[in-house]
């Protein structure tokens, strides 16, 4: 790729990936015959690489695994806990908290104590920030384990050929030139050009979106074809759902096809989520707030008193100190942090692994849920339901590759009184089994399945009703493969129990295999087929489709013979001896007999239609996207609740046909149901959405899906069925593949996004307290009497080691605290909040000044009722000295603003409802603010603390008074509750 300049843009390719490349040299491995590959790479085929040769190569060319990004050092990481505008408002108070306390040093008298011996309060502050910065950095770290532990979950493995032995190693230990040997239900684990292959088919999905296995073969491609038509080439990344097959590793790890997709992606930028960019937001407004106040009052006072010493200088730098330490909640990164990662921890309790903290909250703010059908939707376990014959029609009960269910009439009732159906239906089922490649078995107590899902839903349908009591003495002999051209598959077995006699059994699409059949299996005898049995047979599978069943006919064809050369038609080579059997299909696959049809399903998650439902109460819109045929989307979703019945479903190429933007548009915001679609269309469709301003997730589990997954607001990898390609590009991993887990994951994001809004509003009428109070404290300090008249300079009412304190009093325990409070009963009966609704609103910052101005209202009282000359002085306190009233005073506010946070802690659960519903539900809340009360009493009666923080013992009358004032905050928030109500009923 080049970009505008002319530059190049491609990534950039490891030593070990130049490697692997000069080993092929030019030679495409499509294009050239297996032996020459077999050459190039210096591997015997029969025998594969020696022990040692293999570890050679590992050294040089590399583990087989795709690379992600470089990890980023600890250092950086920890470092980055820094990069926020509060962080920076912090680091400048510091500077100049430390420039202030040089400056007074420098000009302390000689003999003089010359001020403080260290600058504690930039001690303090850098300590927070090392303390918050320490826990982010733990957190994050606890999330990105168990994504890794996910990872980890299970070791893949892969067959290969060593020292002329079939062995299984680490699929990391893979090597170019390694054989690889492929069978059914093996994943493929590297690039590969196949040398043998027999019946062998692929799923490439993954890779290509092809959502039907690909016949492969050796045969030498004649041109050079698209990725989707190599069918002498093995892909990582794909798996293996018929035959068998060897083929020798032409490239592993980056050098594969995957891995060149996962470049590309690597490339791509990650957006912040909402609540990080109303953070910044936040930050922002709070650090220009302080510095227009702060800029107000230093040019306020320079313009009345103006600076004439030093110490006027020092005391406006220590004011500009206190306003900012008041104004930012020193502890709001960590609580959110600690928040955040609280609920990752109960996410990956309940199979959502969310690999960024702050991806929590986006989800919980989705408004559209993008997923696929196969496996999230649906359990990805196809089941026949339905088995069709010339006598009727029976439905067979039970879901899933368990083998439990039975035979029952279409409308319920037993089929005692039907034999003749029974024996069609067991007949039917037997054929479609022998002709099979598939297998079940039963590990561990979990039934496992081996190869196409579909073929082994026949085999389950067959064990359910015995039907393979009957034909267990026959054995196969032949096979001519299914093939996505021919759309059927014949099997030759012989029968012990009839000397060997030949049988073919055949299956397939039922409009083509019917067109092979000129008899017909009724009641228990055969007889010609007549057009109108044909045309019967079509209108059911005609019925069948428009309910969603993929549809696959029966029949079978005795040979009367046990020598399959003496079957008319079939040629023999010298020896009498038929080996090409599969190239003489005309010559078997004719005159056969119709035995009847199935109808397989993949059945939906039972829990999902619950889901379905409580996310549309939440106001989310649940959006099917899909490769599979139209009809049996709109049926999926119809049955879960996505659309109403009767739904219809739109598809890649009617997507196509809507080349305006606005029609686009237009229609991805009526329709919830898309079939047939492309990776393209799905990247589209997003998009789409996204423009509507919807915050979309999207679920993935293929490479194909990983740039749509990236896109979305919030990427939902598969854990089960998902490559690593699109966990990589996800911000979040289902561990389970349910599309429940994803609703549970949305629930909540909304109940932390709620108790986020609890502690912001909190945290931020608490700071704006604390900066009213130092703002009207410096404004007003004549009318309280904290200045006297005279005196020059400034005058803080609370000293910036108070407001810390204070700060670390009540930011951090109630805050975190607030951070877990149970989830309210309407959780799930709103609509999502748009993306362009800030976190805090117009009405939560009137709440936020609200309660600051009452709060440095009743703190500035308090203090004024210490202070001689003020407006409501107590005249027992003239016969202090100033000083000593100071004191006593900034001991009053300190305390009384303490308490005031503490009742806003318990009014700020909720902005309308009165903080007396479910008072003590949080039970940690209450523990919090007990904790709080006993520190402030530390600070208060430990000596060595009164000169720390510029206290004093109060009495118990100024006690009261404390607990009073600091009380009316409580009721003022539940005064203005009162009205907000009275207004909403209104």
């Amino acid at each position: 790729m080049v970009d505008q300049k002319g530059q190049s843009t491609a990534p950039a390719v490891s030593e070990e990936v130049r490697a692997q490349q000069a080993l092929m040299g030019d030679v495409d491995p499509s294009l050239t015959d297996a032996a020459e590959v077999a050459k190039a790479l210096n591997v015997d085929p029969n025998v594969g690489l020696s022990e040692a040769e293999a570890k050679r190569r590992l050294e040089k060319f590399g583990p087989n695994e795709l690379a992600s990004a470089p990890p980023v050092p600890k250092w950086k990481k920890f470092l980055a806990q820094f990069q926020d505008p509060l962080v920076y408002l912090l680091i400048a108070a510091t500077v100049i908290s430390v420039i202030a306390w040089f400056i007074e040093r420098g000009h302390a008298a000689p003999g003089a104590e010359g001020g403080e011996a260290l600058p504690f309060d930039a001690i303090v502050i850098v300590l927070i920030l090392i303390v918050n910065a320490v826990l982010g950095y733990i957190q994050e770290a606890k999330a990105e384990a168990a994504v890794e532990a996910l990872a980890q979950m299970t070791a893949p493995q892969t067959s290969v050929l060593r020292d002329g032995k079939v062995v299984r190693i680490n699929t990391a230990e893979v090597v170019p030139g390694d054989v690889i040997v492929l069978a059914e239900g093996d994943s493929v684990s590297a690039d590969g050009r196949l040398f043998t292959a027999a019946s062998l088919r692929i799923a490439e999905a993954s890779l290509t979106g092809e959502s039907v296995p690909v016949g492969k073969k050796p045969d030498t491609l004649p041109e050079a074809k698209a990725l989707g038509d190599r069918a002498n080439m093995i892909f990582n990344g794909t798996s293996v759902t018929q035959g068998t097959g060897r083929a020798i590793v032409t490239g592993t790890g980056m050098n594969t096809q995957v891995g060149k997709i996962a470049d590309l992606l690597s490339a791509t930028e990650d957006e912040q989520t909402p609540l990080q960019k109303e953070m910044d937001y936040v930050s922002k407004i709070l650090g220009l707030a302080v510095c227009i106040i702060a800029a107000i009052v230093l040019a306020a006072l320079a313009i009345l008193e103006g600076f004439h010493t030093t110490q006027d200088i020092i005391d406006s730098l220590l004011l500009a100190v206190s306003l900012a330490v008041a104004a930012v909640p020193e502890g709001l990164a960590a609580i959110l942090t600690v928040v955040l990662a609280l609920g990752v921890q109960r996410m990956a309790m309940h199979n959502a692994i969310v690999k960024k903290l702050h991806s929590v909250e986006t989800l919980g703010s989705a408004s559209v849920i993008c997923s696929d059908k196969t496996g999230t939707l649906t359990r990805n376990e196809m089941t026949v339901e339905r088995v069709v014959t010339p006598s009727g029609e029976v439905q067979i009960t039970g879901t899933g590759y368990a083998p439990e269910g039975k035979m029952v009439a279409s409308d319920g009732s037993s089929l005692a009184d039907a034999p003749a159906l029974r024996a069609e239906v067991i007949a039917t089922l037997a054929a479609g089994t022998l002709a099979n490649d598939g297998d079940l078995r039963k590990e561990n107590g979990k039934w496992e399945i081996v190869g196409d899902p579909t073929e082994v839903s026949l085999i389950v349908a067959a064990r359910k009703t015995g039907a393979m009591k009957g034909y267990e003495q026959f054995t196969r002999v032949a096979e001519v493969p299914f093939t996505s051209e021919r759309k059927r598959m014949s099997i030759i077995a012989k029968d012990e129990t009839e000397g060997g006699k030949l049988t073919v059994f055949a299956k397939g699409a039922p409009d083509v295999l019917l067109g092979f059949c000129s008899r017909i299996a009724v009641g228990g005898q055969v007889r010609p087929l007549t057009e109108g049995d044909r045309q019967t047979i079509l209108a059911t599978v005609e019925r069948l489709s428009s309910e969603a069943y993929r549809t696959l006919g029966q029949a079978y064809r005795p040979l009367g013979t046990a020598n399959l050369s003496e079957v008319p038609g079939v040629r023999a080579n010298a020896a009498g001896q038929v080996t090409d059997i599969a190239d003489q299909s005309e010559a078997i696959e004719t005159d056969l007999i119709w035995n009847g049809m199935v109808g397989i399903i993949d059945p939906p998650r039972t829990e999902v239609r619950d889901s379905v439902a409580e996310a549309h109460r939440a106001g989310i819109r649940a959006v099917m996207i899909t490769g599979d045929h139209p009809l049996t989307a709109a049926r999926i979703a119809s049955d879960l609740g996505i659309i109403d019945k009767g739904g219809k479903a739109l598809t890649g190429d009617q997507l196509d046909a809507l080349t305006d933007q606005a029609a686009f548009d237009k229609a991805t915001s009526e329709v919830s149901v898309y079939a047939r679609v492309a990776p393209e269309h799905k990247l589209k469709i997003v998009e789409s959405l996204q423009r509507q301003g919807n915050i979309v997730a999207m679920t993935g589990d293929g490479v194909n899906d990983a740039p749509a997954v990236k896109t979305a607001d919030i990427g939902v990898a598969m854990g089960i069925t998902g490559t690593e390609v699109t966990k990589q590009s996800a911000k979040m991993i289902l561990a389970d593949d349910n599309f429940s887990t994803i609703v549970a994951a949305v629930r909540e994001g909304r109940v932390i996004f709620d108790n986020i809004r609890k502690f912001l509003r909190y945290l931020l009428s608490s700071n704006v307290g604390e900066v009213f109070t130092v703002f009207f404290g410096v404004v007003f300090a004549g009318f309280l009497g904290i200045t006297q008249p005279g005196t020059q300079g400034v005058t803080v009412p609370l000293l910036a080691t108070q407001l810390l304190w204070i700060n670390l009093l009540t930011d951090a325990a109630p805050a975190l605290a607030m951070g877990v409070d149970p989830q309210t009963e309407d959780v799930m009966n709103r609509r999502p909040r748009k993306v362009t609704d800030r976190v805090i609103d117009a009405s939560m910052w009137g709440d936020i000044i609200y309660i600051g101005v009452i709060m440095a209202i009743v703190t500035l009282i308090g203090m004024d009722m210490h202070l001689a000359g003020g407006l409501f002085t107590d005249r027992s306190v003239d016969a202090l000295g100033h000083d000593a009233q100071m004191t006593e005073a900034r001991t009053m506010g300190f305390t009384i603003l303490v308490f005031a946070q503490l009742f806003n802690a318990i009014a700020s659960r909720s902005h309308a409802q009165s903080a007396f519903v479910g008072l003590f539900s949080n039970k940690w809340l209450w523990g919090a603010i007990g904790l709080s009360i006993v520190l402030q009493l530390v600070v208060i009666y430990v000596p060595f603390l009164n000169s720390a923080f510029g206290t004093t013992p109060l009495s118990a009358l100024a006690w009261v008074e404390c607990i009073g004032l600091a009380a009316f905050v409580l009721v003022a928030s539940e005064l203005r509750k009162c009205v907000l109500r009275a207004m909403e009923k209104r």
